[in-house]
């Protein structure tokens, strides 16, 4: 039986977790390989305790791998966009194939990378990169190539989707649960990667270029993280049959894409709207199959672990049979740029929670500027206030608009007497 000889790069949680279940289940693997598998090298800067690494060659120079003549496929798990960049680029350029799971190297670098792949014919496989041990790359793929992609949303971050579940179910603040995220090794010590909405961004831009045959535009994404939902924003939501996610959306309009990333209510019977704690799902709408839902863990050393072998059985294969194709990085031979839509011109519902003063008229203020703007209301839900108290909290859910009127209103309602403060303002989306 011919060998394939794999180098790993990085052996942290993901390398890991790799090394171990390629090891644990190498017969399997190779089996449905058709192929013998042989990790022949790891680099790493230090030894994992995890790993039994005494029949394999260690080296704490990366670069090692990555130049080793005798390996075949190229394993970056480092993370980043340096060293892993120079990595990935080098293997390239020694006639390598490559698997990662970096989602920031393939939403900021892909286009180049893929290319430079393209070139050389050799593969660049990402499926790890989005979503842990969904196998969604390869659903989008090829599972869905015989669909035109409508649009699709995602939950796609797993310490975002930790914080807001225990936000709701244990009425915890922000920042409380976040420290448990931390704690946990969920979130990281600087956590503004997650909580922001950059993870999910790199990682929304790779769903849409194999969604729309299109390029990455990681820098075109609207991008608005949770750290400013509050925990009565989630209770509030719940009263109206809704909750509160941290949702990536891409919607093909026309000839142009919706990007974006925000915190969004979703009616409590979607079942997107039911995905609690670190899972992650993708929701898939395709003009042939209508809606699919794909769910699973989202991040972990094995789950991971999981995607990053996928991605080497399919190279492996490939250099078995001796293919002088393979897929192409993005599932289309051809893509095309496409107009980005500004948030400003998407429409959608909002949410909007205010405190106004506790007196005759204010109702009508706040729905004649909204109604100035032809923008209508689904809903008003009003708090009362506690004994004594001259204000109220007054929550409206308005009708779709697109997001410049909302804008317009908003800053002839704040500006009202009557409204204490800024209003609070979280998009709404049915998803269905």
């Amino acid at each position: 039986m011919k060998q394939v000889n794999v180098g790993i790069c990085g052996l942290g949680t993901v390398g890991s977790g790799t090394f171990n279940v390629l090891t644990r289940n190498l017969a399997q693997i190779q089996s449905r390989a058709g192929c013998a598998i042989h990790i022949q090298q790891v680099g790493a800067r230090r030894d994992n305790p995890a790993c039994d690494l005494s029949s394999t060659q260690v080296t704490r120079d990366i670069f090692d791998v990555v130049n080793n003549p005798d390996i075949d496929i190229v394993v970056e798990l480092i993370g980043g966009t340096t060293v892993a960049k120079d990595i990935v680029l080098k293997a390239i350029e020694n006639g390598k194939h490559v698997v990662t799971a970096n989602k920031a190297l393939i939403a900021e670098f892909g286009n180049e990378i893929f290319a430079k792949a393209k070139a050389k014919g050799v593969v660049v496989a990402y499926e790890a990169a989005v979503a842990g041990g969904i196998p969604i790359i390869k659903a989008m793929r090829e599972g869905l190539a015989g669909n035109k992609i409508q649009w699709l949303a995602g939950i796609i971050n797993g310490t975002g989707n930790f914080i807001l579940t225990e936000m709701g179910d244990k009425k915890r603040s922000f920042d409380d649960v976040l420290k448990e995220a931390q704690q946990k090794g969920y979130a990281e010590a600087d956590p503004t990667f997650d909580v922001e909405g950059i993870d999910a961004a790199h990682k929304l831009v790779i769903l849409a270029s194999l969604a729309f045959a299109m390029p990455l535009q990681y820098d075109n994404v609207f991008t608005e993280g949770i750290s400013k939902v509050e925990t009565k924003d989630i209770e509030v939501a719940d009263k109206l049959g809704y909750r509160i996610k941290h949702i990536g959306i891409a919607r093909l309009i026309g000839d142009a894409v919706e990007l974006r990333v925000h915190p969004t209510l979703i009616p409590k019977k979607r079942l997107i709207a039911n995905v609690n704690g670190v899972m992650n799902a993708v929701l898939v709408s395709g003009d042939a199959v209508g809606p699919t839902l794909y769910y699973g863990p989202g991040a972990g050393a094995e789950p991971t672990a999981s995607s990053v072998i996928a991605d080497i059985v399919d190279i492996v294969r490939h250099i078995h049979t001796g293919a002088s194709s393979f897929i192409p990085a993005l599932g289309f031979e051809d893509v095309a740029d496409k107009p980005i839509i500004s948030i400003n011109d998407i429409e959608t519902s909002y949410y909007l929670r205010l405190v106004v003063d506790d007196k005759p008229g204010v109702l009508s203020q706040l729905t004649t500027a909204l109604s100035d703007v032809s923008i209508g209301l689904e809903a008003i839900h009003q708090e009362e206030p506690e004994d004594g108290e001259l204000c109220a909290e007054i929550v409206l859910l308005t009708d779709k608009t697109v997001e410049s009127n909302l804008l317009k209103a908003l800053s002839k309602i704040e500006s009202l007497g009557c409204v204490q403060g800024d209003v609070k303002k979280i998009r709404v989306e049915t998803l269905g």
